[in-house]
């Protein structure tokens, strides 16, 4: 079991590295916005589940894969990087819902839950959080408990914070209600969602999410 102060240590990185602006929160914040919170719901779960497994399956030894492979972590990084960009792209030129026609507002579709899991596999940020919360919070002497908790702890937080992004794009939807603005609007997140790909371009980080 983690002792107090590791706990306490972990509850603040969690919540810090969950709650800031990152590719997951301006994702969830743009869907708000476009989609409303009912659509968004299995975007915000996709996110919290996904990235709970990918942190067990981190903890359960790809970490030690990275370690003894550093080239790997790299392309991994790359490739991250590179579909992030693919991502703020498409967000950039979506057509606004409010111009689109009844038909293009019923094929509009945000993320669904699966889509949102596996996007945790391509998410810098993600992959960060995860080797720093299992190489620094889960002790050796009860790897497998620590793992539970390290999970459990971040299950809790993230997806509160998932749904503070999504309401906040709800609340804004009530100001973007024309076209230009809406357009803008997904221009600006695109725009910083490149902006959070800094810390993965110049340097390891993990207080943004």
């Amino acid at each position: 079991m983690l002792p107090s102060g590791s706990f306490v240590a972990l509850l603040v990185f969690a919540t810090i590295s969950s709650i800031t602006p990152g590719p997951n929160n301006l994702m969830l914040m743009a869907s708000g916005t476009n989609f409303g919170m009912a659509r968004t719901v299995p975007h915000a779960l996709g996110v919290t589940i996904g990235f709970c497994a990918m942190t067990m399956v981190i903890g359960t030894g790809l970490v030690r894969l990275f370690e003894m492979f550093p080239v790997a972590y790299l392309a991994l990084k790359v490739g991250c990087v590179c579909f992030l960009l693919y991502l703020a792209w498409k967000i950039a030129i979506a057509a606004p819902i409010s111009s689109t026609s009844a038909a293009g507002l019923a094929t509009a579709k945000p993320f669904s839950f699966t889509q949102a899991a596996l996007f945790q596999w391509v998410n810098p940020k993600g992959w960060t959080m995860a080797l720093v919360a299992v190489t620094a919070y889960v002790p050796r002497s009860e790897p497998r408990l620590g793992l539970l908790v390290v999970v459990l702890v971040f299950g809790a937080v993230n997806l509160p914070c998932t749904v503070l992004w999504t309401l906040m794009g709800v609340k804004l939807r009530n100001l973007l209600n024309n076209s230009k603005a809406l357009r803008a609007f997904n221009i600006s997140m695109a725009l910083l969602l490149v902006a959070s790909l800094y810390w993965v371009v110049v340097g390891e980080g993990a207080s943004l999410s």
